[in-house]
């Protein structure tokens, strides 16, 4: 898995919608109950059952979804002593959720630091360029639906299922998949690991195209333990989603500049020819 960094693919104008959206994202990861502890691994039992309550109510849940069958009884964010001990305590649910409203929200929760930097940094490199091509406020819906594709398309494959599903993962995934079809010929920095983290420059279809094929292999459940605890087929049904939304924009983009005189982190010499 190689770790992109940064693209050779300037903007015309400010990405201000992809500003915005890492803002809010890293704001809505600093007001969720209970993470600060999660994440330093010492959470109290208080402060994740707070976090669980938390999580009941704004993420999107694919029994939800599709049955739109809400639960009966819902964790309260309290702690009580039971006869089997100290634990989160169930009760009816003092809000009404809205199945759909709750894909939206969802898409700022986070679980962890490293699951927002992740994020973020997939969103910043190639969020910018692709809200270059389509404008702020048609970036924006396309955002959205993206995210609403991945959100259903995981849901109709695990309709089932009770648990959470968090992350702008679905709606960033359908950003790489348009960046796939409007700047297949980009160039991408990027760190391989391979003893250490080895810089390369390659192009995007390559970088993009590895990934998408990861996420397919993760799906299936090959070549990972806790394929369970990732939703990567939202991330599958979100690219496909993007690429498919991008294809009516690709006539007309302008290709990325060809990069010259920088090979591997390094300014190569020039050539002379006679």
């Amino acid at each position: 898995m190689v770790i992109p960094v940064h693209d050779v693919n300037p903007v015309r104008r400010t990405p201000w919608v992809t500003y915005a959206l890492i803002a809010a994202n890293v704001v809505v990861f600093m007001l969720t109950p209970g993470v600060a502890g999660s994440v330093a691994g010492d959470g109290s039992l208080a402060q994740l059952c707070h976090l669980q309550a938390y999580l009941d109510q704004y993420a999107a849940v694919p029994r939800e979804l599709i049955h739109h069958q809400l639960p009966q009884l819902v964790p309260t964010g309290e702690v009580a002593v039971g006869p089997r001990g100290p634990g989160c305590v169930v009760g009816p649910p003092s809000y009404d959720k809205s199945p759909e409203l709750s894909v939206l929200t969802a898409m700022f929760l986070h679980g962890s630091w490293l699951h927002l930097l992740g994020n973020m940094l997939f969103l910043l490199i190639f969020g910018n360029n692709t809200e270059d091509r389509m404008g702020h406020v048609r970036f924006t819906l396309f955002y959205v639906v993206c995210g609403y594709a991945a959100s259903y398309g995981f849901a109709l494959l695990n309709a089932d299922s009770g648990d959470p599903l968090i992350g702008a993962s679905g709606a960033i995934a359908g950003v790489l998949g348009a960046y796939l079809v409007l700047y297949p010929k980009a160039r991408i920095w990027v760190l391989v690991p391979f003893l250490i983290f080895l810089p390369l420059r390659l192009p995007a279809w390559l970088v993009l195209g590895s990934w998408f094929v990861l996420q397919a292999v993760y799906s299936s459940g090959e070549g990972i333990s806790d394929a369970g605890t990732v939703a990567y087929a939202a991330h599958i049904v979100g690219f496909l989603a993007g690429m498919l939304l991008a294809w009516p924009l690709k006539p007309g983009t302008p290709p990325p500049p060809e990069p010259r005189g920088l090979l591997f982190g390094r300014r190569a010499r020039p050539r002379h020819t006679w």
